[in-house]
């Protein structure tokens, strides 16, 4: 099992790079993505038993390219297909495949396919949605969830995207300096979903899960190589460095969530927020705020309290405050009811979320915040009713344990209304 995760592990980082390189080969999405998949099939077959390559990127990007060009000749019907030991001896080729692949060559690819994916003739929701698809590999149901949207729709929408770009013939060339400036926010977008997939993972899954973050990570590190004086994109990086700080005591043994609030500071990567910290301090230089900076700077409020105690709640209802204008949405004022209710109370805090019940209706943490605000007035019928339908919108075990947990409690002090 473990072996089989590991292989897992390299087949979905080495993912974007393959993926790219198969479709500057071929100029075919579809193409691209068939190889790249029948390439992972003889992965899983070969490497158990022969050890995984040396680059295995480049092994995948050669297996997929013989795969794709059997495809193309069979469609073709030129030319027959090429000999067994043609495909199997792959030693020699992957050496000069791995050779070639400088930093250069793996940030020119995969940035003409985020770029491709992320066309202007899609509209924005389809662009998110097939990068997480293409990119970065993330199941139908995945992207489902982040969208809050149900799989039949995400796979209607996906295969729309596809269509479209094949429609379209979009050039399978690198933008220039204007069309990726323009097409910089969605690619942003894109990356911070693929970032969240995977720190929203829990317990055992957040190890397997947690290369989706240091793949996101990468990405924007990449971005901000071409986009050096972009600072919504140091504010991107900065969040997610931040975010991902805190990994190793999120969860407990058991995989139970941990809140912020009691989790085990020491724990805590400090040369992760130093860099993430740094980032944050460049862009706010920039005097140019945008939601991901304020985010940042959010993240960085709890990152630089050594105790729970020392948070600045003031500061962070005023940055919540401050992102509600700039990028206004129900959650964003769900998470400033949290800083209410530490500096105002629950009542407080739960005059503001009460109006969000319309449009947060599915969303599993406005039941959970709903039902803690409710258990902390005393108000135990109509907390438990909301604990159990946030159990019922949980989408992990931890999540629905984290609910249970609440449910516990309030069942230990007898006061649960009928």
């Amino acid at each position: 099992m473990d072996e089989a995760r590991r292989i897992g592990t390299t087949l979905a980082a080495a993912r974007p790079q393959a993926v790219a390189a198969l479709l500057r080969y071929f100029r075919d999405l579809d193409l691209a993505e068939e190889a790249f998949q029948e390439a992972c099939l003889r992965a899983l077959r070969s490497w158990p038993q022969n050890g995984p390559p040396r680059d295995a990127a480049a092994w995948l990007i050669f297996v997929g390219r013989n795969v794709a060009l059997d495809t193309v000749r069979r469609r073709a019907r030129q030319t027959e297909l090429p000999a067994e030991e043609m495909l199997s001896d792959i030693e020699d080729a992957e050496a000069v495949i791995a050779e070639r692949m400088d930093g250069a060559h793996y940030r020119d690819d995969v940035l003409r396919l985020l770029f491709i994916c992320c066309h202007p003739d899609l509209p924005a929701t389809q662009q998110i949605a097939l990068a997480l698809r293409v990119v970065s590999g993330l199941s139908v149901r995945q992207i489902a969830r982040a969208f809050l949207v149900t799989e039949a729709a995400m796979e209607q929408r996906i295969t729309r995207a596809k269509a479209r770009v094949a429609k379209a013939e979009v050039p399978f060339e690198t933008p220039g300096a204007v069309e990726r400036a323009e097409r910089l926010g969605v690619v942003a977008a894109m990356i911070y979903l693929v970032f969240n997939e995977g720190y929203s993972a829990a317990g055992d899954l957040s190890a397997a899960r947690e290369p989706l973050c240091e793949e996101a990570i990468r990405l924007a590190r990449l971005l901000l190589r071409l986009f050096p004086a972009e600072p919504e994109i140091m504010g991107l990086a900065a969040l997610m460095l931040l975010q991902h700080a805190r990994a190793k005591a999120r969860f407990d043994a058991e995989g139970m969530v941990i809140l912020l609030d009691h989790q085990d500071r020491r724990l805590w990567s400090r040369p992760v927020i130093a860099e993430g910290l740094a980032l944050l301090d460049k862009a706010l230089r920039h005097r140019r705020p945008g939601p991901y900076q304020v985010q940042a700077a959010i993240a960085a409020l709890h990152a630089r309290a050594a105790r729970p105690e020392e948070t600045d709640w003031a500061e962070i209802e005023l940055l919540y405050s401050t992102l509600e204008i700039i990028q206004p949405s129900p959650v964003v004022t769900l998470n400033r009811a949290v800083a209410v209710a530490k500096l105002r109370g629950p009542e407080a805090a739960l005059a503001m979320v009460e109006p969000l019940g319309d449009k947060l209706s599915g969303y599993f943490y406005y039941h959970g915040l709903r039902g803690a605000l409710l258990m902390q007035l005393g108000r135990t019928s109509e907390a438990r009713d909301g604990f159990m339908t946030a159990i019922g919108l949980a989408t992990t075990a931890a999540e629905a344990a984290h609910i249970r947990a609440h449910l516990d409690r309030l069942a230990a002090t007898g006061r649960e209304g009928p």
